[in-house]
């Protein structure tokens, strides 16, 4: 009937328009320079390379801290180390992991921060987030499960004002939608170890609402 197919054509053309928006998006990150004076003056003295992951019609956001220098120099997200121990968390593959149509990586800041003059990882630029996160966060419009990965993320996402004990402690209290847990970096293994219950009582549950999201 005429009136079904005008519907169906809206539709398809609002999700294209969806598409293309999430698209310039990513674009406009992509070459965006605002830190360059910044990422100058830090130790590591490199130029900003923004690494983007997402798509409009993702399910699952994963908000983590920024990309490290293993991923700066590759452009994907989490190719290090702590993205192996985070895929391990959340029961996923690779290639899950990686699928850009159903999971979307958006960190507090799409650059790589640099290092300090210690060798410690800088944190992430305000102004990233300030800049793109309403606007990206605005086009992942079919987002069912977010994992926000450390504190960064845990302040900005769930506002939160404790620790991040604290704050994973309290994930009951945003399940199922919603997980804060600490970042994947080999440096929290002691914090891993203190905290079994995290292991124990959290990730089965996590793991058990990624599936679900995934095969739904």
């Amino acid at each position: 009937m005429p009136g079904d197919n005008d519907a169906l054509n809206d539709k398809d053309g609002n999700m294209a328009e969806m598409a293309n928006a999430a698209a310039d998006i990513e674009n406009e990150i992509s070459s965006c320079q605002i830190c360059s004076s910044r990422f100058l003056a830090t130790a590591t003295s490199h130029k900003p390379r923004p690494v983007t992951w997402f798509q409009k019609n993702a399910k699952i956001l994963i908000s983590g801290q920024a990309p490290g220098m293993r991923v700066h120099n590759t452009g994907i997200p989490f190719n290090d180390a702590s993205g192996k121990r985070l895929r391990e968390w959340l029961g996923m593959s690779s290639e899950e992991f990686h699928d850009r149509k159903r999971v979307a990586m958006v960190p507090m800041a799409f650059c790589f921060p640099g290092y300090d003059e210690k060798g410690a990882d800088l944190p992430p630029p305000k102004i990233c987030a300030q800049t793109w996160h309403a606007r990206v966060m605005k086009e992942l419009c079919n987002i069912r499960l977010s994992i926000y990965v450390g504190g960064y993320s845990h302040k900005y996402h769930l506002n939160a004002k404790s620790s991040v004990t604290a704050t994973v402690k309290s994930w009951r209290t945003y399940a199922p939608e919603r997980f804060p847990i600490p970042h994947s970096s080999w440096r929290n293994t002691g914090w891993i170890a203190k905290n079994k219950w995290f292991e124990d009582e959290l990730l089965p549950v996590l793991q058990s609402r990624v599936r679900e999201v995934l095969d739904a």
